[in-house]
């Protein structure tokens, strides 16, 4: 434990919250960092509450201290009135655990978890005085190294890390330590060090290669520099989840969090394949865990922590084959010890009704459905599965089950949209509204009625999925969509029982752009760091003004990126990483897709998606 703290008592009281910089949290780790041969700062670059909320950081902090020559330490994003502080005092970023500078470890490891948080990357190296650029870092630095499903299309911030990590973090970071261990002993340099990581399975080291762009702006060829730089990377991925560690004492914050409760990861991957979702084909196949062991993990994990809620995660919950075992389990175990369950990606069917009102109190709690688009036309380009009498059905077993707040989760401007399917949006929420007076009788409403909340986000393509190909609606076009959803839920019979939300424009088209891009975004992204854009996943400090200002001084048409249509032949930015599933793939269903076809789920039949060549998961079931 560390009593000397890098800010003061006078400052830490000047802070909101002066918890996010203290450290010292239950289960947080500390050793001599004497006797240890590496020290590695993990980052989330965003504020605290978020950043301790996510599952990847405690697993690898866990992983990594569980070596004995490796000191893992946390660092996350300084909120606004921070930031100001450290500045005007000139005070180094530190490290949470031993409040030392960041700039003093070997390794400051992020993960990018999603576009916005670009401009908090750089944010994070200025204030721990680590150069921005790679190429002006040498050993009196830390290599800079990303992780998380950002690095999927790492091309526009390649200028700003040493290396990305392609791939679950579990498998390859030994190698890379003890790489890292023999190249400092044997006085090699730095890009030496990085040319040796670059053979090591998952690795991208973007200065080792070379992009070339033809006349009209679309990339000609990415070539490695040196003969033995790979040609492509491959992602790298756990076979057995199982077996591999897992955090069962997560570090215990003092202040609450966005998810302050034990997360009880029950397998990775999907196997329901929606064309808009990059999470679904990135993690294919998908491999569950062993129900006995998850048991085990739950108990110790809530014995370790104090915390009075478990909640289980995966893509789609209602998927893991072993569910009604581990949950009537939990219950039994947290009925007694007074601890709630948190049941997120269920589908809403009658199991999981029945799971529900089991573990939620019903007055309380809402009902979430996402059937993301208002017509079964509509649902079948995106490939969602989802029926509207599943979704009616669904509504009427919950109101049957005491259930009257229903959350509908929607997107618009998805590829071949009408306005037949905008108009849909309103209709559906008319029909759940419907559906609520048909099944629950006025007496036994007991003075209660529905309530529907619709929320729309506005749809973004990603790398690797069928959509990378299609083009995205423009913020005016989003803007309309979204007065056009609104006319049409006022215009229903039960719209006083319904209210409507929708997503920032101007963030999607941003995330859009940078979803996509290249390499020239690069140059975009640190003028717009240095205008002051910092913490633009907040709604109140996006600046939206100031990026297009600098577009407009790099020359670079942000439009390249978002409305254009792709050629099926084109090469994408990512084109360098291999994910696991074909390029090929995903553009057979990009066009049964715009056939307005639906394509089957992994259990009922495989498509060929490529990811069966890694011999696990949902790939082998049923076979000998």
């Amino acid at each position: 434990m560390n009593e000397n703290l890098a800010l003061n008592d006078e400052t830490l009281l000047d802070l909101e919250k002066p918890e996010r910089y203290i450290g010292n949290e239950v289960n947080s780790v500390y050793k001599d960092k004497n006797a240890v041969d590496i020290r590695f700062a993990m980052c989330f670059p965003d504020v605290y509450e978020i950043g301790m909320s996510h599952l990847g950081i405690q697993i690898l902090y866990g992983m990594f201290n569980s070596y004995e020559d490796v000191w893992c330490e946390r660092v996350y994003s300084p909120w606004v009135d921070a930031d100001k502080v450290f500045r005007e005092k000139d005070i180094p970023l530190f490290a949470l655990e031993s409040q030392d500078e960041i700039r003093k470890f070997d390794f400051l490891g992020f993960t990018i978890q999603y576009e916005m948080c670009y401009t908090n990357i750089l944010q994070i190296l200025d204030l721990s005085k680590i150069p921005l650029l790679a190429k002006n870092r040498d050993w009196d630095y830390p290599i800079v190294i990303g992780g998380g499903p950002c690095t999927y299309n790492p091309e526009p911030i390649t200028d700003f890390f040493d290396m990305f990590y392609i791939g679950e973090g579990e498998t390859k970071y030994r190698e890379i330590f003890d790489l890292y261990k023999k190249s400092r002993k044997e006085g090699i340099s730095r890009q030496e060090f990085l040319r040796r990581c670059s053979h090591i399975s998952g690795i991208y080291v973007p200065s080792l290669y070379d992009v070339k762009y033809k006349e009209d702006g679309t990339i000609l060829s990415m070539t490695p520099c040196y003969e033995d730089v790979p040609v492509q990377i491959n992602k790298e991925m756990c076979l057995d989840v199982s077996n591999q560690f897992y955090p069962t004492k997560p570090v215990v914050p003092y202040i609450k969090i966005t998810q302050d409760r034990v997360v009880l990861e029950i397998m990775r991957g999907c196997i329901r394949g929606c064309r808009f979702c990059q999470a679904g084909q990135l993690y294919k196949p998908l491999r569950e865990k062993d129900v006995d062991h998850l048991k085990e993990l739950a108990l110790e994990a809530l014995r370790n922590t104090g915390y009075e809620e478990i909640s289980l995660s995966s893509l789609s919950s209602s998927d893991y084959s072993k569910l009604p075992e581990l949950i009537d389990f939990l219950i039994k175990y947290c009925n007694e010890k007074k601890v709630n369950i948190s049941l997120p990606s269920l589908r809403i069917d009658a199991f999981s009704l029945d799971v529900m009102s089991k573990v939620q109190d019903v007055k309380k709690s809402s009902l979430t459905f996402a059937p993301e688009a208002g017509t079964q036309r509509m649902r079948n380009v995106i490939n969602k599965g989802l029926t509207e009498e599943d979704i009616l059905r669904g509504s009427h077993e919950a109101f049957l089950g005491g259930w009257n707040k229903v959350k509908l989760y929607f997107m618009l401007g998805l590829p071949t949209e009408t306005d037949e399917d905008i108009l849909g949006i309103g209709d559906i929420c008319n029909k759940v509204a419907v559906e609520y007076f048909e099944t629950v009788p006025k007496e036994n409403r007991n003075g209660r009625t529905i309530d529907i909340v619709a929320s729309t986000s506005f749809f973004v393509p990603k790398p690797f999925t069928p959509f990378q190909w299609a083009p995205m609606n423009t913020k005016e076009e989003f803007l309309d969509k979204a007065n056009k959803t609104r006319k049409g839920i006022m215009s229903q019979l039960n719209q006083k029982h319904i209210k409507y939300n929708w997503h920032e424009a101007d963030a999607s088209m941003m995330e859009g752009v940078l979803a996509r891009g290249d390499r020239r975004l690069n140059e975009v992204i640190l003028k717009a760091y240095k205008k002051g854009c910092v913490f633009d996943a907040w709604g109140e400090y996006f600046k939206f003004d100031t990026w297009m200002e600098v577009f407009d001084e790099c020359n670079i048409d942000p439009f390249f990126y978002t409305t254009r249509e792709r050629a099926e032949d084109e090469i994408f930015p990512w084109d360098i990483l291999n994910c696991g599933v074909s390029k090929a793939f995903l553009l057979r269903e990009w066009k049964t897709a715009l056939e307005n076809k639906p394509s089957s789920n992994c259990r009922l039949s495989c498509l060929g998606c490529g990811a069966a060549s890694y011999g696990v998961g949902v790939c082998t079931e049923g076979r000998s």
